[in-house]
């Protein structure tokens, strides 16, 4: 999720959890911290731009490496302020609010390594999109409002933020199950199994759900609305590039991408240079993980790192057409 929403996550956990058992501006400001810190290795720069996709949200966001941390941070917060007596409730505090970001990171299409050491798995359910106002808003109001009032009796309303963001995820969850039944039945190619179809919100809302369903050689791209009652999906198919994966499978890099994105990518070739995509995060034909690997020679031999192509969309009219297809409205987005 975006950094605004997991600042207010920590707060709205910390608040929660001390109570009033210290300054609310204390516990808002090392929340926030705490759900921030996790994030800090979006800085560290591997010398790959596929390296630093697929090691973002790596150790820094694995739920043993953030409960150790958890226990020094609380002894030094604990001993800043004086109130050592009160270490075991920093303590949950703090983790808690370390470890929720994962956890809400988890829900997004990403992928976050949560088992770290244990495993290097990127584990994402994909039922938010990472920006949503509807997730963020009662967290934001929750947390203001705590600051606002005085004696702690804003308390009440961070909590009641919690409950209203936490009952959004699970509307989501019901939400991705609600689109994945009715994207099934009309699937774009017969008896797909469930490593071959992705569901995930469209930016900003859980009304709108795009899908992406691939097989060995194509993929296919579609949109369902809650609200589109029973009106077929309608897809738009593409190849994937097999021939190209075919030559260089095998390559460090490639399978990278292809284990990160659970095998949802596409290659490319164009101005004599080969391209790697994964079809997670985006729409086609813009994505935001669009990677250039070089000329052949230069994949083949390791001579050049890879680079990030970014890929955005016409903001004038993605936007509109959001809008209007998120209420069930059966137009189609204009190609760029």
């Amino acid at each position: 999720m975006d950094s605004v929403t997991q600042i207010v996550l920590g707060s709205s956990v910390a608040i929660a959890t001390l109570g009033r058992r210290t300054a609310v501006w204390k516990a808002a400001l090392w929340g926030g911290i705490a759900g921030t810190l996790p994030d800090l290795d979006a800085f560290v720069n591997h010398g790959d731009a596929i390296l630093n996709m697929v090691l973002h949200r790596a150790e820094s966001h694995a739920l043993f490496y953030l409960t150790v941390l958890s226990v020094p941070m609380a002894w030094l917060v604990s001993r800043l302020h004086r109130e050592t007596d009160r270490f075991t409730r920093w303590w949950l505090a703090l983790w808690l609010a370390l470890i929720t970001h994962p956890l809400l990171d988890w829900m997004t299409v990403y992928g976050t390594q949560l088992l770290r050491p244990f495993t290097d798995t990127p584990y994402a359910v994909g039922s938010v999109f990472i920006i949503d106002p509807l997730y963020t808003v009662p967290l934001l109001l929750g947390v203001l409002l705590a600051l606002a009032m005085r004696q702690g009796r804003g308390i009440a309303w961070t909590r009641a933020g919690l409950v209203l963001s936490t009952a959004y995820l699970v509307w989501g969850l019901a939400a991705q199950q609600i689109a994945t039944h009715k994207i099934l039945a009309s699937a774009p190619v017969p008896h797909l199994t469930p490593g071959q179809l992705l569901v995930t919100p469209a930016p900003f809302n859980t009304l709108l759900w795009r899908a992406v369903a691939v097989t060995p050689t194509h993929y296919h791209e579609g949109y369902y609305s809650l609200l589109d009652g029973d009106r077929p999906v309608r897809w738009s198919t593409h190849a994937r590039g097999a021939e190209l994966y075919a030559r260089y499978q095998g390559h460090a890099l490639v399978d990278r991408v292809a284990r990160f994105s659970h095998g949802f990518f596409k290659m490319s070739e164009a101005g004599g240079e080969v391209f790697i995509t994964d079809l997670r995060m985006g729409n086609e034909p813009t994505y935001s993980f669009h990677f250039n690997l070089g000329t052949p020679a230069e994949l083949v031999s390791g001579q050049r790192a890879t680079t990030q192509v970014w890929q955005r969309p016409d903001l004038a009219t993605a936007l509109p057409w959001l809008w209007q297809r998120m209420w069930g409205a059966d137009v189609q987005l204009a190609a760029p």
